[in-house]
């Protein structure tokens, strides 16, 4: 989700600080969430700044790069298996516990793609 633009947290804060000004009333015509203007107002009182917090990066992955070369070696060793067997045979060579959720995004991110058997019928 994207943040506000500080021009609009800006007229936020500014039509809170007129007198007489509602937070409630501020928020519907800004079109913002009641919450949304307590946390601004609240970090304005607090830091100082009405910027967004910087982006999280999320969690690091599970995998560094000898755990991608395990992965691709076990992946190459048995190109049919399933994300499961896969997991499997990532632990079995030493690599960490992963889910098949997990397997899936290491496969996507290394672009590994299984080679379909095409039938002729």
């Amino acid at each position: 989700m994207k943040a506000y633009s500080l021009d609009l947290r800006e007229r936020v804060a500014a039509a809170c600080a007129e007198p007489g000004a509602r937070i409630c009333q501020v928020a519907a015509r800004f079109a913002v969430s009641l919450s949304f203007t307590n946390k601004l107002l609240r970090r304005q009182r607090t830091t100082g700044t009405l910027a967004a917090l910087p982006p999280h990066p999320g969690p690091a992955p599970r995998l560094d790069t000898a755990g991608d070369q395990r992965l691709l070696t076990c992946l190459r060793a048995q190109s049919d298996a399933t994300l499961a067997e896969v997991a499997q045979a990532l632990l079995a060579a030493g690599g960490p516990v992963l889910s098949t959720s997990a397997i899936w995004r290491a496969c996507e991110r290394l672009g590994w793609r299984r080679k379909k058997k095409h039938s002729r019928r």
